[in-house]
């Protein structure tokens, strides 16, 4: 049961920094001038938007479950799910020759990944997020 506890923990700080950086990376693609556009080459917007939104739902997520909360559990399966979802839609747009770069293909596999792992830590033992009982005397 401990181990799975620091399991939950290295997982949370890992997604809450990796949303961190989504969120600065994101933001000065979308809202730098247009040479930091021009840096990523061919962004797919509905992908960039999704994972700047997201990278504020990683860093939640990560501080729900290093605060031990439950619904850190459901916000995580919603990011996996979110991610799956937008990773078959930018399968959609390369398979219909839309254009983009293959980082976003490993970048897209990375968080899927990541997620997964997450959420499999984290249903795994869900009791893991909760408080440890106190020992209390009477």
């Amino acid at each position: 049961m401990q181990n799975r506890r620091w399991d939950i923990l290295i997982a949370a700080v890992i997604v809450a920094l990796f949303g961190v950086l989504t969120v600065l990376s994101g933001g000065r693609v979308l809202f730098g001038g247009p040479e930091s556009r021009a840096a990523v080459g061919d962004v797919v917007p509905f992908v960039l938007w999704f994972n700047f939104l997201a990278g504020f739902a990683y860093v939640a997520a990560g501080i729900g479950l290093m605060l031990r909360k439950i619904w850190a559990v459901g916000l995580s399966t919603t990011i996996l799910a979110a991610t799956v979802l937008v990773m078959i839609a930018f399968a959609v747009h390369v398979l219909l020759g839309g254009a983009y770069e293959m980082r976003t293909v490993w970048a897209m596999s990375l968080r899927t990944v990541v997620w997964g792992v997450v959420v499999g830590l984290a249903i795994r033992d869900p009791d893991g997020l909760a408080p440890e009982p106190r020992n209390e005397h009477p």
